[in-house]
This record gives C-alpha cells, structure tokens and sequence, in this order.
C-alpha cells in the first residue's frame, strides 16, 4: 500500500475528487458536510488492483486549517495536487506545492478538475499554467489529467496514473523500528483507546509492547486494522488504525508518536539544513514566534542560527539549531517545516541534520555524515549510534565506535600511567570501562594478578607438567585433575592457561588455533562453521565449542548466524 495527500487551494474540489475515486466521502464531520468546507484530515482507501491500493489523506485547503494540512502530509509518499480548471493557480496552491517540496516529496499526480466547466481552449491554458507553476519542483513532468467528478470523465485515466505513481514510489524504507505519528485518537465504545496514523520505518504486530512519546506511557497493540480490515501486522508506507490496551485516551492524541520502547532516541534540540522560501519577504533571524511541523506534530521552536551565521536570507539555505518544546523521536533525514506564527506565513523548510548536538551553537557544523558523531563524541556505544544515524555499525572496542584520535588518546593514557606505576604495575581497579574495553586489544599490556603491565611477564608455573601435558595435545587437552586448585586458578589468573565452559586450553593452543584458522578464513568470505573448524583443528565438538566461545569473547572471532568470521583480534 502507499500513501498519498490530497493538495491545493479551497474548493478545488478534492474531497469531490476523492469520493469519485473511492466511492468514501472524507469528511466526516458534522461542520463540514453542514458548511461544505473540509476543516480536518480525511481518508479514503483507493483500490487499484487486488493487491495493490492507495491510502489517499484529504487536507484542507484553507489558509484558516493549514495546521491540519500539514499534519496530513508530514508521512506521505506522493501527492494527488488538485487545481480547478475554473480557477487555475491560487495562492494555497502555490503554499501546498511548496510545503510538498520542502517535505521531499518527489512523486506527484496533478488532477485538473472541474474540466467539464471550460472550454478546450480554456483547458489548454490552465494546463500551460500549471507547468509554468511547477517548473523546478518535484512535481515538473507530472503528469496533469482534466476530470470531472461530477459526470466521471477523465476518471479513470486518473486512475491508471495513480498506479502509476504507486508503481515509482515502490516499498517504504524499513528500518526495522517502528513510528507511527498520531494524526488521530478517539474511544469507541467498548473498544478502549484508538489512534490512527501512517507508519513508518518498520513493521508492527499484535501484541507489540508500545511507548507513547513524550508521556512515555507504555501499553500493547491489542489489535490492528487498516482500511476496517483487520491484520496481524503492519508493514511501513500503510495507514492503520491500532486499538491499544494499557493507555487511557487522554494520554494520547495528534502530534504524539508511538515507537517501540528503546529502538529510537527522543530529542527537543535538533540541528538541521533550513531553507527559507524565496517567496518571504524578510530574512530569517532567531527573532520570532515559530512553528516547527514535524509528522503530524506542532511544536512551538525556538530557533538559532549556527556556525556565525546572523540571518539567512529569502531563497537561500543555512543551518540552525531547532529547540523544540517537547521531546519527538528523530533521525537525521527527516523533514519538517517552518512557520512563524505571528506573521502567520510558511518560512520554509528542510532536514535534520544532528538530532543530538553535542557541541555549542556558534561552533557547530552538522553535515548529516554519520563519521561526524563518532569525530565528535570520540566514543559512542554502537546501539546509540544506531539510534542516532539510522546506521548500524560494528563496535571496534567492546560496545563502543571509537574514533582514531580518541583511541589513540586513551591508548596514550593508559601507557602513561602504566609506566609512572614502575614495576609493580598499574592496579586494573583504577581503569575505567572504557580503558578496561581497550587493554583487551593491546598486544603488550598484560593484566595479571590484578596489576596492569607493559610487555610480557614471566609466570613461575609456566613450566608446570600439566601445562606441558595441555601443549603436547593443545586441541584435546588433558582435565586439571590433580592440579592443585590454587595453582589452577594461578595460571587462569596469569594466562597460562585459559579456561573457557569449564575446559583448560594452553595459552600457547589458543596462538596455534589463530595460527591455522587464521588462512581459512581468508579462503572463506561467508566464514566457517563450527564443524568446519573442528576439522582444521582436528578435534571434538566438545572441545571446539569451548575454543570458539573463547575465541569470540576475546575478539578474535564474531559469530553471524551459524559461521564464525574474523574478529577484529584475529
């Protein structure tokens, strides 16, 4: 399924428009049948195939319901842009189709309705308009379709356009997080709470454990539907209504997000990349009352300008930094738009750059390059920086993505104090987790006995029989049996011998393991098996299973699904 808003000026006819392509009147308020006039988001479902639909959103074209406008439109993949064929191009026209722009939209339909109403030469003229209008936009090249809803003509053809549209905007992005933007909630009877909204960036399920941002109240998907069809799960780019167990109505409401709990990052200070709209007839300053619309959501903003800029002028783009009054999960990428509420005129808009800056305004450079939050931060847990880019990333020490710069400075560090230790060593209780992550990768520091050392130490027991009896078969080791127990957890302690789920490996087997597993690995790009490194160790299951445990929790190997692949040790 895809979703697509409805856009342009005030009787144009796009709720007329709708109910000729779907046989569903959208609104459905009492106001609006009684004035006319669509004052609220209305939704339709369009069936092109027996597979394939479109949700269609119908907004209001009124100046005086914009807010609801860009509610409607803030999580769509296309727009059915409505001009009437009597009135040609009017000013919410141009305001929708550039509010559309800004949002990234890139496909559209231009439907010329009321085409019935004028003559030929007439129809020529306003569809010369229209691409004069949309000259430069998204929507240059889209096709534009005379209709009339009244007597059906044209209809159809609009029709096979919209699938064609369907066709180009293809399957939404999953990011395998789901977010879904309120855009309604409501309590019918005996059903509990309800909401509606488009979801985005993953799938969700019945029975999903939910949050609600920002409350934080957390409930369960009791059930879900979209266009009255009830599913098991929802994928992204679909309308769906979603019956919640666990959060009371008044908790919920427009301009709220469901996501699941701890997959995204919430955030009230955002940098981004704003253009301002050659159209306003001043430049942007930090002075104002603004508006920042982002989902279905309205958040008073305060803003600032970054990098030493003092304003940025009509048609140009610069970057600031968004100080929302309330927390919203973000990612860099997404689109929001700006208004200034007591001029009460659409800004501009554009896309978040850093939706957790870290460095004060007048010296930060936000450029959406995922690199530029591991530069910045130096250390960053890799689940954070997933939940901050949008990317995922192996961690190169421990659970952190460190930078070169930072790694080297805390390598530094550490080989400072080591050596200002003298000979006894740097007690390991004075490291932190980070140093602690860190001395596990370097070769010539040493952790024995709880005393952290430069170079190789020389163990006493080293020459112990039973250490002679583990290197003379290293991959079938003889049991501890005999070994006095202070003694075994001497060598443990030393790493002499390396224990792993209850099996004793020489320090030295555990080299000869890397040594030969090291080449048939660089034969192996999908990794190797478990069985396929008993057989270059030529030993039991029982035994290779402790070696690759061992060998994976020391980074030496990593497991993906059933192979083992270089670690960043190996």
């Amino acid at each position: 399924m895809t979703v697509i808003a409805t856009a342009g000026h005030v009787d144009h006819g796009k709720s007329t428009l709708v109910r000729a392509l779907t046989g569903t009147d959208p609104d459905r308020l009492a106001e609006e049948k009684t004035r006319g006039l669509t004052i609220d988001l209305g939704f339709a479902n369009l069936a092109l195939t027996r597979k394939r639909s479109i949700s269609l959103i119908d907004v209001p074209g009124h100046i005086r319901f914009l807010r609801n406008m860009l509610a409607g439109v803030g999580a769509v993949q296309g727009t059915l842009f409505v001009v009437s064929a009597t009135e040609g191009w009017k000013p919410q026209s141009e305001e929708h189709l550039q509010i559309l722009d800004l949002l990234g939209i890139k496909h559209a339909v231009i439907a010329l309705t009321m085409a019935d109403l004028v003559d030929a030469e007439l129809l020529e003229l306003a569809i010369l308009d229209i691409e004069d209008h949309v000259a430069g936009t998204f929507a240059e090249g889209a096709p534009i379709v005379p209709v009339s809803s009244i007597t059906g003509t044209g209809i159809d053809n609009l029709k096979s356009k919209l699938t064609d549209l369907f066709e180009a905007v293809g399957a939404a992005h999953n990011r395998n997080a789901p977010r879904l933007w309120v855009d309604r909630s409501f309590s019918p009877t005996g059903s509990g709470t309800v909401v509606t909204g488009t979801l985005t960036d993953g799938t969700l399920k019945a029975g999903d454990q939910i949050t609600v941002v920002p409350s934080m109240e957390q409930g369960r998907v009791r059930a879900l539907q979209s266009h009255y069809s009830a599913l098991d799960s929802v994928r992204p780019g679909n309308r769906v209504a979603i019956n919640l167990s666990g959060i009371s109505h008044a908790a919920v409401g427009r301009g709220d997000v469901l996501v699941h709990p701890d997959r995204w990052h919430s955030t009230a200070i955002i940098d981004a990349e704003l253009k301002v709209l050659p159209r306003v007839g001043h430049p942007l300053t930090r002075r104002g009352a603004f508006l920042t619309y982002i989902g279905s959501g309205e958040f008073p903003t305060r803003i600032r300008l970054l990098a030493g800029q003092r304003q940025i002028e009509p048609g140009s783009t610069g970057r600031v930094r968004l100080y929302l009054d309330r927390e919203v999960p973000a990612l860099p990428g997404d689109r929001f738009i700006l208004r200034e509420s007591g001029r009460s005129e659409t800004l501009g808009g554009g896309r978040f750059l850093d939706i957790d800056p870290i460095r004060p305004a007048r010296l930060a450079e936000p450029d959406g390059n995922p690199d530029r939050v591991i530069t910045e931060r130096g250390w960053v847990q890799s689940e954070l920086f997933a939940r901050l880019t949008g990317e995922s990333r192996e961690p190169t020490v421990g659970n952190w993505i460190v930078s070169t710069a930072a790694r080297q400075e805390t390598e530094a560090g550490i080989r400072a104090r080591v050596s200002a230790a003298g000979a006894l060593g740097l007690d390991a209780a004075l490291l932190d987790e980070r140093e602690r992550a860190l001395i596990g990768l370097l070769d010539d520091i040493l952790v024995q006995d709880g005393r952290v050392t430069v170079g190789a130490a020389v163990s006493i027991l080293s020459d112990h029989p039973w250490v002679a009896d583990l290197d003379a078969d290293p991959f079938r080791p003889a049991s501890p049996d005999g070994v006095d127990r202070n003694e075994l957890r001497t060598m443990v302690r030393q790493g002499v011998v390396v224990e792993s789920n209850g099996i004793y490996f020489s320090a030295n087997a555990i080299e000869r393991a890397v040594d030969l597993l090291r080449p048939k690995f660089a034969a192996a790009p999908d990794g190797l098996t478990v069985a396929e490194i008993r057989d270059v160790l030529d030993t039991s299951r029982k035994y290779v299973l402790a070696l690759v445990a061992h060998l994976d929790a020391n980074g030496r190997t990593r497991r993906r699904g059933d192979f083992r692949i270089p670690g960043p040790r190996l």
